[in-house]
């Protein structure tokens, strides 16, 4: 499948003659970049930049593999533009950039802008990702998104809305415990906080993060901050003692005895691949719901159900921008797929539902537009 790539460039107008060639190249193009120079927002109307997102990595933090580099990170990025293609219909380009300083990482994506309609970041090793991501949101207006953050905090709130549905709760009667305060753990500690839920708290490789602790950085600062009501300061599995969700996203394991502690109809989304921190038929024993990032296991959390359809809608409206809210009507559409189908074996849609990406669009084109970033 891999050899000789998963990507080509096909062209869409013919070029079948001398008048063909004199239209799709000179001299009939100098009247196009004649016209986008006069009026630069033309380019979204006479060029595919309005429907190519840059899919950008460094090669620093790749799947489960790691520093692998960026040639090593290649595969991966075409297989995220296959994917941009193939369930949003979004021509996407891989690009492994062979440098890793904010700085510089940062200004090539900006030199880089002028060709595309979104930026996709994809695999670039926390804190840094944050940095990055943030710069570059406030000196671009195209959207840009960091999927390991962005994509999985969006079908992770998917999910646990449908699971705290099925149980006869809301967000804002349940306490989590998220397990890991990187890329996915700080975005997806950040939406749930952001949709209501009633209490969260954070661990690291260190344990629990809780306001006072010696030796955190200013992203886990803010964590301490704004989570943790209960005050946790001890490992991740004595905080589950008594929560209603465990969320993975670390690389870690969580024995069984600690599911058990954990509140009557728990929740357990156990996401690191290609090993979960507990195994589904160790958590079922205890959870009511279990999730996990593999596809051999019923409800997974895939990136691919959200960020095809969050770009699709993005530039169907031409956004500057992606916010918090249109990532939460994502997730809220995501939802809704499931509808009155809704099992513990069922809360979240299949990425080859096609109800998904159409549900997807429209709700971040919609949401665009309420929030006053939409430009068509």
């Amino acid at each position: 499948m891999h050899r000789g790539g998963k990507l080509e460039v096909r062209s869409t107008v013919p070029v079948r003659d001398a008048d063909d060639l004199s239209l799709a190249y000179t001299p009939g193009v100098a009247r196009v970049c004649t016209a986008i120079a006069d009026q630069p927002e033309l380019v979204s109307e006479y060029t595919w930049v309005s429907n190519v997102v840059a899919v950008v990595s460094d090669g620093t933090a790749v799947l489960g593999l790691g520093d692998i580099g960026p040639a090593a990170a290649m595969p991966v990025m075409e297989g995220k533009a296959l994917l941009f293609k193939e369930f949003g219909n979004v021509d996407a380009v891989p690009i492994c950039l062979d440098c890793t300083d904010v700085d510089a990482l940062v200004e090539t994506v900006v030199r880089l802008a002028p060709s595309f309609g979104g930026v996709n970041l994809e695999d670039i090793s926390a804190p840094r990702c944050f940095e990055v991501e943030n710069r570059l949101r406030g000196l671009l207006d195209i959207p840009v998104f960091h999927d390991d953050q962005h994509g999985t905090a969006i079908v992770v709130l998917a999910a646990l809305r449908n699971a705290a549905r099925l149980t006869g709760r809301s967000l804002s009667d349940l306490r989590a415990v998220v397990a890991g305060a990187g890329a996915s753990g700080v975005a997806v500690t950040r939406i749930l906080l952001n949709a209501g839920i009633g209490d969260i708290a954070v661990s690291d490789s260190k344990g629990m993060i809780y306001q006072g602790r010696e030796g955190l950085n200013p992203y886990k600062e803010a964590l301490a901050r704004d989570t943790n009501r209960g005050g946790h300061t001890g490992s991740t599995e004595e905080a589950l003692a008594g929560a209603d969700v465990f969320i993975g996203l670390s690389g870690s394991t969580i024995s069984e005895r600690a599911v058990a502690t954990m509140a009557a109809d728990s929740i357990v989304f156990a996401l690191s691949n290609p090993t979960p921190e507990v195994l589904p038929d160790v958590a079922r024993r205890h959870a009511r719901v279990v999730a996990t990032g593999r596809s051999d296991f019923p409800n997974q959390i895939n990136n691919v159900l959200a960020f095809p359809g969050v770009f699709r809608g993005a530039l169907d409206v031409r956004a500057s921008t992606i916010t918090e809210n249109m990532k939460v009507a994502a997730a809220d559409a995501l939802a809704a797929v499931v509808g009155d189908d809704l099992s513990a074996d069922y809360v979240i849609p299949s990425p080859f539902d096609r109800r998904v990406a159409p549900a997807v669009v429209a709700a971040v084109a919609d949401q665009a537009r309420l929030d006053g970033v939409a430009r068509a």
